[in-house]
């Protein structure tokens, strides 16, 4: 029998929520309702990541042992008080994704089953010129968290040479992600080259630990930077975003000092928000100090002059000016 829909204070809203006893992580317990007042008690520090920018949401509506799926297009029955804002995919198709402007709207979100939320780099304001450019540090088979950890360490290096502040966070999976505040002043094509020249520079650094080819057979034992996380329509999971595990961990934010001290599966729901009230918010400042893609974009220009040609995008793009051969070394030969 269905329990009784509660209703949750969400900053200044009373957000409903059904089925507020439903469990969604079985191995811990916790249920729809927990999450809601996960949301709804993180607050401005939740919210931080999300504020006005369009957020797909990956929907779990019976919990994390059935299949989950992604939704762009915000559902049509939301209450009137749910903002929205425009949205063009790589293939020109528009829709209208979740935009949160308070708290509530990740609240309602969770009453919609959505356990994980994925923001764009953009801002309603300008949604064709991302403000952050993002570092995903994936593992490789045969690499862990603590090859991530070195990569992240080298990363954060390599942005504060070209003046830019890395801000890292655990993928609340086996990974991390560096989120980096930039200025709006540059579409997602360049946004993207910048990160491709970061990885290729990486990989120089630290060739037996970064890698940034696109194919996996090229990969080896090394952490993958996926520079095409910056491509439009293609997000990572954002900041207190929990993730479809079993032990409900969350993509954290933390502190560099705290890098060689983190786990991925440290912070979960269940510790979320008294991890906050103990350690604060360690992205507090992200927004204060955005910066400038122009040296990593004078490397792009230098690896183009030296003869190197665009990393391939994903299959889904179309083909792009520069672009090498979409096709896996190991098949070019029959190709």
């Amino acid at each position: 029998m269905a329990t009784t829909a509660i209703e949750v204070q969400a900053g200044d809203r009373l957000v409903r929520v059904s089925s507020p006893d439903r469990v969604l992580w079985p191995q811990v317990g916790i249920t729809k309702g927990d999450l809601a007042r996960y949301w709804a008690s993180l607050g401005e520090v939740g919210l931080r990541g999300y504020r006005n920018r369009p957020v797909h949401l990956h929907r779990f509506p019976k919990g994390i042992e059935e299949q989950g799926f992604f939704q762009k297009r915000i559902p049509n029955q939301r209450p009137d008080w749910i903002h929205r804002t425009h949205i063009v995919g790589p293939n020109g198709t528009a829709s209208d994704a979740l935009c949160p402007t308070d708290v509530a709207h990740l609240v309602w979100g969770t009453q919609m089953g959505t356990i994980e939320f994925h923001p764009w780099p953009t801002r309603s304001r300008r949604p064709d010129h991302p403000d952050e450019l993002r570092v995903d540090l994936d593992p490789s088979p045969g690499t862990g968290f603590a090859e991530a950890r070195r990569v992240a360490a080298l990363t954060r290096e390599v942005l504060e040479e070209v003046g830019l502040t890395g801000w890292p966070k655990t993928s609340g999976k086996r990974g991390i992600h560096v989120l980096v505040r930039i200025t709006p002043s540059w579409d997602f094509v360049q946004v993207r080259d910048a990160a491709v020249a970061l990885a290729r520079e990486l990989e120089r650094r630290a060739p037996n630990l970064a890698t940034a080819a696109w194919w996996k057979e090229e990969r080896g034992a090394r952490t993958f930077v996926d520079f095409n996380q910056n491509c439009r329509d293609r997000t990572v999971c954002g900041a207190w975003s929990p993730r479809p595990t079993p032990t409900a961990t969350v993509s954290a934010p933390f502190r560099w000092a705290d890098l060689d001290d983190i786990e991925p599966g440290d912070i979960t729901v269940a510790n979320g928000v008294a991890h906050v009230a103990a350690q604060g918010d360690p992205h507090a400042d992200i927004d204060k100090s955005p910066g400038s893609l122009g040296g990593l974009l004078a490397w792009a220009d230098r690896d183009t002059a030296n003869g190197l040609p665009d990393a391939p995008w994903p299959p889904t793009f179309p083909k792009m000016p520069g672009e090498d051969r979409r096709v896996a070394p190991s098949r070019r030969a029959s190709s």
